[in-house]
């Protein structure tokens, strides 16, 4: 059966044409729903007549927060065009290989990134470029100004893609997931069962909206519910414990990667900060560490962990507040309408207490990734489940815990860095015979990479070398903080690096 997609913007609009919508801290604006509706329209009679983009083709978008970023997403839904945000932090080598995959008509940018979105131009062949201010003089302004006519929402089933999220492979190329109006709803009904979103809720968005967990966690679901997102352009601790506190602003609900809860809870400041409003501080990317946990415990705060990944909606796990201090470490309890398994390697389910990979199945998972339709059997089974690649298991209780990672993923202050493709880059350089990449904890970032280095004979690279290379190639969050030279890498019999045996210390 057919489902069509609703528009949530204009639903709000209607119902609740004064409620606050958007609030844009780095340029002080606001939006009511009504005001979000009328600009979400012309930014859709704007790309599709200013700019020629129809049904299926893909708006690419890269810019830090902004609030034009959700009108930009609601637009696309509007016209059936593909919202395409792109990772800010990578190289323009590495936004070139997804622009070449995702073939976006237009490239909007934030002008910060106005030579960066050249280069992707005359890489690519970009049609259309659209600058982008903050709400300050741009091209994005001026084709809203002077966008006119008449816009019918083209219609959508619940089944076809609103958004592509480029994520990174185990193979060192992107893949984009496809993002399913089904996904995002379910996800919404999720967050707002889990969480305690309602239309009195008030966001935090600070999180990349590049970022699953920026877009997703909370701020579709606040605009599904009729809430409030209040974007924040970069993060900063002392500003963000600031906003946290202030009692005017009233923000109730906010999700963040260990890092940034860290960061806030060395903060002078934080001892004395009332937090009393706040309603759920969600956290994931990365286990919580107990200490972290009780810090914002004892002052009554819960620290809401979960588990979930750009191509499972996200949320697939979620921990009860009143579970956090008894279940330390676990992800918790899957949410209404996915079901999970955890297997062998035979693809048999394991008992309780057993380790395997974690399997997930459900309306949150992507139907697969764009331009890969050939290697779907790769990432899921004949009967639909998707291999998530994380290790996990089961308590007695039935609570889920992430233990390890397959194919060698390490998480860097909320960041997914697969070694493969930082390990392609350095073999890019003489005198590099073999070399393994490998994530080392790191008391800021969580993991930081290291890569262990066996040297041709008679080459002279150094440490700086290695790493002013890879700075070149690499977003900064994959570059390798640590490079150590060794004799040898281990190995099994048939040559395979055995990473879990090289020396973490």
């Amino acid at each position: 059966m057919s489902i069509p997609v609703k528009d949530w913007i204009k639903h709000h609009a209607d119902f609740t044409p004064n409620k606050e919508a958007l609030v844009d801290l780095a340029s002080n604006r606001k939006f009511t729903y009504a005001e979000m509706d009328a600009r979400v329209t012309r930014a859709a009679l704007y790309l599709r007549d200013g700019v020629g983009v129809a049904d299926g083709e893909r708006v690419a978008l890269l810019c830090h927060n902004d609030s034009d970023a959700f009108e930009i997403q609601f637009a696309c839904r509007r016209i059936g065009a593909i919202f395409m945000p792109l990772n800010w932090r990578l190289a323009v080598a590495e936004l070139e290989y997804i622009c070449n995959d995702g073939e976006p008509k237009v490239l909007v940018h934030g002008k910060e990134f106005a030579s960066q979105a050249k280069e992707i131009q005359a890489l690519c062949g970009t049609a259309h470029l659209v600058g982008l201010n903050n709400g300050g003089t741009s091209d994005y302004e001026t084709g809203l100004a002077a966008a006119n006519g008449e816009l019918v929402p083209l219609a959508k089933d619940l089944t076809d893609t609103w958004t592509i999220m480029y994520t990174s492979g185990t193979t060192g190329r992107p893949k984009g997931a496809r993002m399913t109006y089904q996904m995002a709803v379910f996800n919404a009904i999720h967050c707002a069962m889990t969480t305690s979103l309602t239309e009195t809720s008030k966001n935090l968005v600070f999180l990349p909206t590049f970022h699953t967990g920026g877009l997703n966690v909370y701020a579709n679901p606040i605009f599904h519910t009729g809430g409030t997102n209040v974007v924040l352009r970069e993060f900063n601790s002392a500003y963000f414990l600031e906003l946290l506190s202030d009692k005017e602003l009233h923000l109730t609900h906010m999700f963040g990667v260990p890092t940034n809860f860290l960061m806030m809870a060395q903060e002078p400041g934080f001892a004395d900060a009332d937090l009393s409003h706040l309603m759920t501080l969600g956290i994931g990317g990365a286990a919580a560490p107990l200490p972290l946990i009780e810090d914002f415990a004892a002052k009554n705060i819960i620290l809401q962990q979960g588990w979930g990944m750009t191509e499972t909606g996200p949320l697939g796990l979620l921990l009860s507040p009143d579970q956090t201090l008894a279940k330390v470490g676990s992800s918790g309890l899957p949410t209404m309408y996915v079901s999970l398994k955890i297997c062998d390697a035979t693809g048999a389910e394991v008992a309780k207490g057993g380790e395997g990979e974690l399997m997930i199945k459900g309306p949150t998972v992507t139907p697969g990734y764009w331009n890969r339709e050939a290697e779907h059997d790769d990432f899921f089974t004949a009967d639909g489940w998707f291999h998530t690649g994380d290790v996990a298991r089961q308590d007695e209780d039935g609570y889920y815990y992430i233990v390890d990672r397959t194919k060698d993923m390490y998480i860097s202050g909320g960041e997914n860095v697969y070694p493969a493709e930082v390990e392609n880059v350095i073999f890019e350089m003489d005198g590099v015979l073999e070399n393994a990449v490998i994530g080392v904890p790191d008391e800021k970032w969580g993991e930081v990479g290291r890569a262990c280095i066996v040297l041709k004979p008679g080459s002279n690279l150094d440490e700086d070398a290695v790493i002013d290379h890879c700075n070149d190639k690499l977003a900064r969050f994959k570059v390798p903080k640590q490079v150590r030279f060794m004799d040898e890498l281990p190995h099994n019999a048939t040559g395979k690096v055995l990473k879990h045996q090289i020396p973490r210390d």
